[in-house]
């Protein structure tokens, strides 16, 4: 992995007056921790975060390919790595890609920065079905969307009618359910693509019916995952046909801990940052139970946790990089 650092000023300098007609906001050296539930991570040399769809449009057709470009959501499922992420980040506001609202008897629009448990409380006003799981997804839209999000025996691709989207040079696009290729935690969509809304499709229900399972959806996150602590949800797929915190919890790796990184005691599927734990830590500890698994029962884990970003310069990082094949 290459290890260097940003430098957000300089890149803002260089870009200069071609961001003339650009109304959003760029931060330069933006501080990552701030917005990742793991509270960690390196400054995102620009961070961009535009006003609409015109806007976001405008951004990307005066940006130069040369530059990188990530899009983030919540933050809710993405470790940092200490050394910053180059080029620019662009997240999406909820003023003006959060909005949500009822578009047909069955059918919902949301934006990408909506969090999906907004949507499940719409759903439950419209007395829709289908969108219960979203209550227990601590993530937003545009990253539900991007990898197939889904919990309590429910995906997002079970719901989604259409997505629209962004791709890097400012173009629009409108995807089908078909046209997103989904999978099991993924999207086979066009990598690069920034997502701004989706419309998606439920079934008339009950209120009752619909709040007893938002409830349970609820109860099942309170009694059996650490959402309290400093947490990116699951941090492994399921491997096919298995439970990944199953195959962990054999391979002795439950409160496994790696500096201030532990694999929570509670569910040994999520990685929590006890305290001041690194981006690097983290990442450590993620590949120690990788290893460990793949001696222990010949599983391969896949992180379910998006990565992003360079290591910090000095960091060991070959004493974890060569232990999967």
């Amino acid at each position: 992995m290459k290890q260097t650092q940003v430098n957000g000023t300089r890149l803002l300098e260089e870009l200069g007056s071609s961001m003339s007609g650009v109304r959003g906001r760029l931060t330069p050296d933006f501080d990552m921790s701030k917005i990742t539930w793991f509270r960690t991570g390196g400054p995102a040399e620009l961070m961009f975060q535009p006003e609409d769809d015109a806007d976001l449009a405008t951004f990307l057709a005066a940006l130069p390919e040369t530059i990188p470009v990530m899009p983030v959501g919540i933050g809710s499922n993405l470790l940092v790595r200490d050394g910053g992420i180059p080029g620019v980040v662009i997240r999406l506001s909820a003023k003006g890609f959060g909005a949500t609202e009822q578009v047909s008897e069955t059918r919902l629009m949301a934006g990408a920065a909506c969090p999906d448990k907004r949507v499940a409380a719409l759903a439950l006003e419209a007395g829709l079905g289908g969108f219960h799981f979203y209550h227990g997804i601590p993530g937003g839209i545009g990253g539900a969307l991007r990898m197939n999000a889904g919990a309590n025996g429910v995906e997002t691709r079970e719901r989604v009618v259409e997505v629209h989207a962004f791709d890097r040079q400012g173009k629009s696009h409108v995807f089908s359910n078909e046209e997103m290729g989904y999978a099991y935690r993924h999207s086979s969509a066009p990598q690069g693509l920034i997502f701004t809304r989706a419309i998606f499709e439920g079934v008339p229900a009950d209120r009752d019916e619909i709040r007893v399972a938002m409830d349970a959806v609820q109860h099942h996150r309170e009694t059996v995952q650490p959402i309290r602590e400093k947490t990116g949800g699951s941090t492994f797929k399921n491997p096919p046909g298995l439970s990944a915190w199953k195959v962990i919890d054999e391979a002795g790796c439950r409160g496994l801990t790696v500096g201030g990184a532990q694999m929570s005691p509670m569910h040994c599927n999520f990685m929590i940052n006890t305290g001041q734990a690194s981006g690097y830590e983290l990442e450590y500890l993620g590949e120690t139970v990788r290893a460990r698994v793949l001696e222990n029962s010949g599983v391969r884990l896949d992180w379910e946790i998006k990565r992003i970003g360079l290591f910090r310069t000095g960091e060991p990082v070959q004493e974890f990089l060569g232990q999967l094949v």
